[in-house]
């Protein structure tokens, strides 16, 4: 995976939620309390999907073949899909019925100091491992704020630690209020809400991670800045003299296709023309490197036709060219 694909932040989470979730499955053995168990299914499903999220890097470099001729890109965009449904079925759906049981058949915390110490623990791990994911997701982000970060990044992997780590540091303050209050009234029906409360953020992360995933596998556009270089790039005033429509289109988080109809000079000779194509190809790819793929159709534009609109019989955004 490169380094876009947040590879130590991915590894960061996944040695950090390892030894938590041992740590609050000790504490659940001692302390009986459901806020552990909950909290510890939760860890350990963290650790699931890191290591779907490393698999899915791996199998994303695997060279193009006929059957896949655009390569295996996507695949980082699949396993992510899959982390989101982990999160929710394992951790949110476990949670909420573990909650519910805690409050339909309470009991008191036993050896109380366990289940504190092993989230103060917590706390501190996963606050280094959400400090690791925060530095590598802001040498992507650049001004971008960090919801248009996680909604617009094309690497599906660090928005999804960067959010696992947000959820799991509010559970753990969930589970510590949910047990510190249990302690005090003596009343286990506190531990229980608490665990419903992180079954619920639980599974609030992962409908926001499973619909930001669903748009990356529908297939999304290049970003802004991309799409105004490739224009800037495309033409050349001469031997390109004007980009009449364009599609882009991620097959991965760094490779792009790009499809556009450009207008050349009508006296233009069939070697002029692939000259000027090849040069167009040449600047895109300088000028967006993750541009790929470039399939670019010359033409001859008409300012009458391009005045009277766009024909229905023809591909979109192809008025002006016969």
């Amino acid at each position: 995976m490169s380094a876009s694909g947040g590879t130590k932040a991915i590894v960061a989470a996944l040695g950090a939620n390892l030894a938590i979730a041992a740590a609050k499955f000790v504490a659940f053995a001692f302390s009986g309390s459901s806020s552990m168990l909950a909290e510890g299914v939760h860890s350990l499903a963290d650790s699931g999907n890191q290591g779907l999220l490393l698999v899915g890097g791996k199998k994303a470099k695997r060279e193009a073949t006929a059957e896949h001729p655009f390569g295996y890109g996507r695949e980082r965009y699949i396993y992510s899909f899959l982390v989101s449904i982990v999160l929710f079925s394992v951790g949110g759906m476990f949670a909420l019925y573990e909650g519910y049981e805690k409050i339909k058949h309470p009991h008191e915390i036993e050896d109380w100091y366990w289940p504190i110490g092993v989230l103060v623990f917590a706390i501190i791990a996963e606050g280094f491992s959400f400090r690791t994911a925060i530095k590598e997701s802001n040498e992507l982000r650049g001004k971008q704020s960090w919801t248009d970060f996680v909604r617009r990044a094309k690497a599906p992997e660090l928005p999804v630690v960067l959010l696992e780590d947000l959820g799991a540091l509010v559970g753990l303050v969930l589970a510590l209020v949910g047990v510190a209050l249990a302690i005090t009234t003596g009343n286990g029906i506190w531990d229980g809400i608490g665990t419903l409360c992180i079954g619920a953020l639980l599974i609030l992360i992962a409908l926001v991670l499973a619909a930001e995933t669903k748009s990356l596998l529908l297939g999304e556009s290049a970003g802004a800045d991309d799409v105004a270089k490739i224009r800037e790039a495309v033409v050349d005033g001469t031997g390109v003299t004007r980009l009449i429509h364009m599609r882009t289109l991620h097959l991965g988080p760094e490779e792009l296709l790009v499809a556009a109809k450009v207008g050349v000079p009508q006296d233009s000779s069939g070697a002029q023309v692939a000259e000027a194509i090849n040069a167009a190809e040449a600047r895109i790819r300088e000028a967006v490197p993750i541009a790929r793929v470039i399939y670019l159709e010359p033409d001859i534009y008409s300012e009458t036709a391009a005045a009277a609109g766009p024909d229905p019989t023809k591909t979109p955004g192809g008025a002006g060219a016969h």
